[in-house]
């Protein structure tokens, strides 16, 4: 409790914000370099996948690893402030393709370890990423992950039937545009006092330049569209038994987009495998509180550290 309360009240150095021009497509990246790292952390966030949700995150995890490793997060392509793709929509196989394409383009000369961290269906991407990357990649950790349909939810429902339909899509993000015609400060008292009554400025920030951005909601529903199609399937339960030393996942409660149904499947599919729930009440979208980014940034740390200890063994 000390080092967290340490951490939220002292400096901490911060993450460098940069577009990276990927496969054609221009990608919004936060990052830490360290000087010398013996590690690379890159992270993959949910949907919508603005990757300035989780700046705090990004910072608090490169702290928490006392700078051995470098940290790396890539938004979701056409998740921007700008429409750099041209109205482009973008499907989860397209977002799916671009991460691996950053590996093998961006990181394909480092010799360090990469380590994936993914958020809700950052996870099920990461996972995907992992397959593809084997001779680079040696740890996976999902964070409140979405990798199946809970048709238990009716918040999943409810956004599958307005995702499914392009006319009604098109007309909430027009909706959702219209409040970027509000001056900044009206736009960021809305947000505040709405959405984001307990958020750190970083994600009221993120909510007022971006999601106030028609592509950027329409491709957030074109997205999620695709999400529900492909997972209705099941997880890729033979890849995760034959990783299972290698992945993690961390569940939240009351989290319908990763259930505690879904972690006891896994427990039953793939024993053994590191599960862990987390208590604390930061819920899914924990990047958007402080308090939430540094507990989970706490706990990724510990799996990594834990990782290179077994694997130092």
């Amino acid at each position: 409790m000390n080092e967290e309360n340490n951490l939220l009240s002292k400096d901490r150095k911060r993450a460098n914000f940069r577009l990276c021009s990927l496969s054609n497509y221009t990608s919004e990246i936060l990052e830490i370099q360290a000087d010398a790292p013996s590690l690379h952390v890159l992270f993959v966030p949910g949907n919508p996948g603005v990757i300035l949700f989780y700046k705090d995150f990004v910072e608090f995890l490169y702290e928490l690893l006392g700078g051995t490793a470098s940290v790396t997060a890539i938004g979701q392509v056409s998740h921007s402030r700008k429409d750099w793709e041209h109205g482009r929509l973008f499907s989860l196989q397209d977002q799916i393709d671009h991460k691996i394409d950053f590996i093998k383009e961006e990181l394909q000369n480092i010799e360090i370890p990469i380590i994936l961290v993914g958020h809700s269906i950052g996870s099920y991407i990461s996972i995907e990423m992992f397959k593809k990357t084997l001779e680079k990649v040696n740890y996976c950790v999902g964070l409140y992950p979405f990798l199946t349909l809970n048709p238990h939810s009716t918040t999943q429902l409810i956004i599958a039937k307005i995702a499914q339909y392009q006319f009604v899509a098109a007309a909430l993000s027009y909706l959702t545009a219209s409040l970027g015609f509000l001056p900044v400060k009206a736009l960021r008292f809305i947000v505040g006092k709405s959405l984001g009554k307990s958020w750190s400025a970083n994600a009221v920030e993120a909510a007022c330049s971006h999601l106030s951005q028609y592509h950027t909601m329409r491709n957030v529903l074109y997205m999620a569209m695709s999400e529900f199609k492909k997972l209705a399937e099941a997880p890729d339960w033979t890849f995760l038994r034959e990783r299972k030393d290698q992945c993690a996942f961390l569940f939240g409660v009351g989290d319908h987009w990763g259930p505690l149904q879904l972690l006891e499947e896994i427990s039953n599919q793939v024993p053994g495998i590191a599960l862990s729930i987390e208590r604390e009440n930061h819920t899914h979208g924990f990047c958007c509180t402080e308090a939430g980014s540094l507990w989970v940034a706490q706990h990724v740390a510990n799996l990594i550290k834990n990782q290179i200890a077994c694997t130092n063994q």
